[in-house]
């Protein structure tokens, strides 16, 4: 059950990029343990917004608190240990690296041995580390169903399968918040049956919050609890996923209603 207490608290943020408003005065929180959606047309700021968070972007107003810390001028690198991971909406894989050393890649900020000892691999404890960081890996690539490809190029992949090792990747940061930037872009309706699931059991069974963009409206008010709108930057509207789809803006910009086709509605 999703409680109280905000693990993320996004506070009058605004961006610019020279005299382009990308985002204007934004605030919402998102409560430990929820699944939490934003939605809006292309060039709302969804993505500006995600960049913030995860701190790719330094907002020039506003605040960002991550479970009650001011990240808001904390590298993306800083975020990531406090336990935020992401993945991108323009896929970031190694190509050239194997499906399990991507997903290893993902470790990295929780290993501890440097360079000193992790030179003595037998005897430093470098190796004994690298076996508990790969048995987590394997979990992961279990979970995710891609044993099949976990010594494979990732470059060499179908899209809908780099998404899921995309997913593998910032999973094993074991965050406490998942953003996840359209995760289901360019998939067939099957691949996105599957993710909706992975993204439900990470949230429900692994215990990750989740922040989510995503454009198919159907997966959206499906498995999110609550739902933030954004239009030219704003946020215009916030609330349960049965909320949202009775906003006008909403039926408008994705259901194709306008006041005429109500009005019909109401006559017939």
């Amino acid at each position: 059950m999703t409680g109280q207490t905000p693990i993320l608290e996004v506070n009058d943020i605004s961006l610019r990029f020279g005299g382009v408003r990308a985002l204007s005065n934004v605030t919402f929180d998102v409560k430990k343990g929820e699944l939490f959606s934003i939605i809006g047309p292309n060039g709302a700021g969804k993505t500006s917004l995600l960049n913030c968070i995860s701190g790719r972007y330094s907002p020039q107003e506003g605040s960002i608190k991550f479970n009650g810390q001011e990240v808001t001028k904390m590298t993306p690198n800083h975020r990531a240990e406090l336990g935020m991971g992401r993945t991108f909406q323009n896929l970031a894989l190694f190509a050239h690296m194997t499906v399990l050393d991507n997903i290893m890649v993902g470790r990295h900020h929780l290993m501890k041995n440097n360079f000193l000892n992790g030179g003595l691999y037998w005897f430093g404890g470098a190796q004994k580390e690298e076996l508990l960081h790969r048995r987590e890996a394997e979990d992961i690539i279990d979970f995710l169903e891609i044993s099949h490809i976990r010594k494979s190029v990732a470059g060499t992949l179908s899209y809908g399968l780099r998404k899921r090792v995309e997913l593998a990747r910032a999973v094993a940061l074991r965050p406490d918040l998942l953003l996840l930037d359209e995760p289901m872009a360019g998939m067939n309706l099957e691949e996105k049956e599957d993710m909706a699931r992975y993204i439900c059991d990470l949230n429900e069974e692994w215990g990750m919050t989740v922040v989510m963009i995503e454009h198919d409206m159907g997966v959206v008010m499906d498995i999110s609890e609550r739902v933030m709108v954004l239009d030219f930057g704003k946020n215009i509207a916030e609330g349960l996923p049965d909320e949202i789809m009775k906003n006008d803006y909403v039926k408008r910009a994705y259901l194709g209603v306008d006041e005429d086709d109500e009005a019909e509605g109401e006559v017939a």
